[in-house]
């Protein structure tokens, strides 16, 4: 089984956000930035195919060479080779026809990517992407068996959780339960040492459709002033919900 685990290089969210340029561009300027977290849950299910099923597993990232210490992780975590789509990744459609020329070169059997991205929350990429390559699609997933050809996915709903049964080609949406957090997997020396050695191939990005464009970025207000009553004050805190918070 040959597997492709899509990762993408987004901020740490402790980072300080800011933004250039009239609020028109993301300041990466003193920005940590880390495998996206939807996306090492699938990297750790993907190393658990590898060693009980000898599948090999590929990563891939669309974007410049600025990710590719982000892909030097995920072969230090075991990723046997990498892939860079030499391009910024700025609109989800574009970045999904990236990926599936990817997908379709490649000859990958499943291919596992993190629900949404903590950066732009868009959430739509791997729905497009099986879209593309005509393949079955399983979003929100936090579990994932495979014997065979044939696929068991259990994913979150609301109110409950949905066991699906499905077959390869598939695309899934991974997320926080596809493997538990203790699970995860730092790099140690050996894995970062082998991590040089393995090949990071850069590929030129295909004719893609930009269909979305940021115009300007804006940073949620910032919180106003605490104002505390006296707890023996109701009638105060009563008139201050209503007249000023305008809550009741």
């Amino acid at each position: 089984m040959k597997i492709l685990v899509c990762i993408s290089h987004v901020p740490d969210t402790t980072s300080k956000i800011n933004f250039t340029e009239g609020d028109t561009k993301f300041d990466t300027n003193g920005v940590q930035f880390v495998i996206n977290p939807n996306d090492e849950f699938g990297l750790t299910r993907a190393m658990w195919f590898k060693e009980k099923q000898g599948a090999s597993v590929d990563v891939v990232n669309v974007g410049g060479p600025e990710t590719e210490p982000t892909l030097r992780k995920a072969l230090a975590i075991g990723a046997d080779g990498a892939i860079r789509v030499n391009t910024p990744a700025t609109d989800g459609f574009a970045v999904a026809q990236q990926l599936a020329k990817v997908v379709q070169d490649g000859g990958y059997d499943l291919v596992i990517a993190g629900r949404e991205s903590i950066d732009y929350n868009g959430g739509m990429v791997p729905g497009m992407l099986a879209g593309l390559i005509k393949a079955n699609f399983v979003t929100n997933c936090i579990s994932l068996e495979v014997d065979g050809t044939n696929a068991k996915a259990i994913r979150e709903i609301d109110g409950g959780k949905e066991t699906v049964s499905t077959s390869l080609p598939l695309v899934i949406g991974g997320q926080k339960g596809l493997v538990e957090e203790s699970d995860l997997r730092i790099p140690n020396m050996r894995g970062i040492m082998m991590a040089r050695q393995k090949p990071l191939k850069v590929v030129e990005p295909m004719d893609a459709n930009t269909e979305t464009a940021s115009v300007k970025f804006e940073k949620p207000a910032p919180k106003g002033a605490i104002k505390l009553i006296d707890p023996d004050n109701i009638d105060e805190l009563i008139n201050l919900l209503h007249n000023e918070a305008k809550v009741i």
